[in-house]
């Protein structure tokens, strides 16, 4: 598990093998003070700048996340234990707020402890005093041993979180559909829920809650209660008490406030602070504010101009999920990326991973027709099989992985 340490004192733990064994060494550390860093085996190499580096003054204990790798733009941050704690709480305030008593639940972790929300549940168990089950991924990749393994016959409320991916697994295959029903509370987030399986959640009556949060934020700043859920709403909810949400003037990026956001980013010389105005750290991601809450509508960086239209392709995904749901085409993947355009500035390229083997050509020709609903902006110019596309163990695109393959092709 170990990984050695740096001349300022950072120690390095290498997320691989046993989870229950690694969280009990973060304990240690925590509890000698110390700050630590979580990582990837294969990112050890990238860490060696950092932990010669000096670190901010007065930070006490902390954790270095790597955040970012959706885009392709890895970065470190650095997120004082204080603040992850401070999270904590404001999770068990708003769990309160929606009828549940964290003192008497148990967490269930599916997740890396090197992202965020696999992190998150260690402190809330510390902060709550109480149980934390670790999910080895296998098990959720076969609802039979899941149901088998972790039974949810105890006294105390379970709550997990989950990527939309796994939860889709878990929700076609009666076992899994039954573990979710034993299940307090679902939280939901890192990619977009998409509305199929946000509809057929509800027809089940599964208490998920869609959350938004990120490495920078301490994780979770929004959550959507799941009564809200079940009767019908959108979007990711209000804000939890530590946190104030609000949009930039200029482009629409949602901002936030609160005392859980990360001390520092790595610059790839130095530790630099988190750049905030009065306060606000802008985040990647474009939004509405309305009554209901915060409602995502892309990606900063990921929305396009394309015939004079801004488009954005994980709103056109969903989109095209919905119509392929409704016209039973099955897929088991669908990614759309932007190429440049001499005429219409930009457009979009489709990557499909067919949900079995079957005629490409019929069914490109199908996708094409389906996608003749859309207004021409949004129509993907082109359909590309990709029969080993798949999101990363957070439910994410790995974009600049998909933008290499597209780049590569003849």
């Amino acid at each position: 598990m170990g990984g050695g340490s740096g001349m300022n004192g950072i120690e390095v733990l290498l997320d691989q093998g046993d989870r229950a064994a690694l969280a009990e060494q973060l304990r240690q550390l925590w509890r000698e003070g110390l700050t630590t860093a979580v990582v990837r085996p294969q990112e050890r190499a990238q860490l060696e700048p950092l932990l010669e580096a000096p670190l901010p003054e007065g930070l006490g204990p902390a954790l270095v996340l790597g955040t970012g790798g959706s885009t392709g733009a890895r970065q470190w941050c650095l997120q004082p234990m204080a603040h992850l704690q401070r999270a904590a709480r404001a999770t068990a305030e708003w769990l309160q707020g929606i009828g549940i008593d964290p003192g008497g639940c148990e967490l269930l972790n599916p997740l890396p402890l090197h992202h965020i929300s696999g992190l998150m549940p260690l402190v809330r168990a510390e902060q709550w005093q109480v149980p934390l089950r670790f999910l080895p991924p296998q098990w959720l990749r076969e609802p039979a041993l899941l149901a088998q393994q972790a039974s949810l016959a105890g006294e105390r409320q379970a709550l997990v979180s989950l990527v939309p991916t796994q939860l889709q697994r878990l929700l076609e295959d009666p076992r899994g559909l039954a573990w979710l029903q034993g299940c307090a509370l679902i939280w939901t987030g890192g990619a977009a829920l998409p509305q199929p399986l946000a509809e057929a959640c509800r027809r089940e009556g599964l208490p998920l809650a869609p959350c938004y949060g990120s490495t920078e934020t301490g994780a979770m700043v929004v959550a959507q209660a799941p009564q809200a859920f079940l009767a019908g709403e959108s979007g990711c909810g209000q804000p939890l008490p530590h946190a104030e949400l609000r949009l930039e003037p200029s482009s629409g990026a949602l901002q936030i406030r609160s005392d859980s956001l990360a001390a520092a980013l790595w610059s790839g010389e130095a530790w630099q602070p988190l750049p905030l105005q009065q306060g606000w750290w802008s985040s990647g991601d474009l939004a509405r504010l309305d009554a209901r809450g915060l409602q995502l509508l892309g990606r900063r960086d990921g929305a396009i101009q394309s015939g004079a239209e801004t488009v954005f392709p994980e709103q056109v995904e969903q989109a095209l999920l919905r119509l392929l749901k409704d016209a039973a085409i099955g897929i088991d993947g669908l990614l759309l990326l932007p190429q440049d355009d001499p005429l219409w500035g930009a457009r979009l390229s489709a990557l499909v991973r067919p949900a079995e083997p079957q005629d490409w050509p019929a069914l490109e020709r199908s996708l094409r027709h389906l996608a003749e609903q859309l207004p021409p902006p949004q129509r993907p110019r082109q359909w590309l099989l990709c029969e080993g596309l798949e999101r990363n163990a957070m439910g994410k695109w790995e974009r600049q992985r998909w933008r290499q393959w597209l780049a590569s092709r003849p």
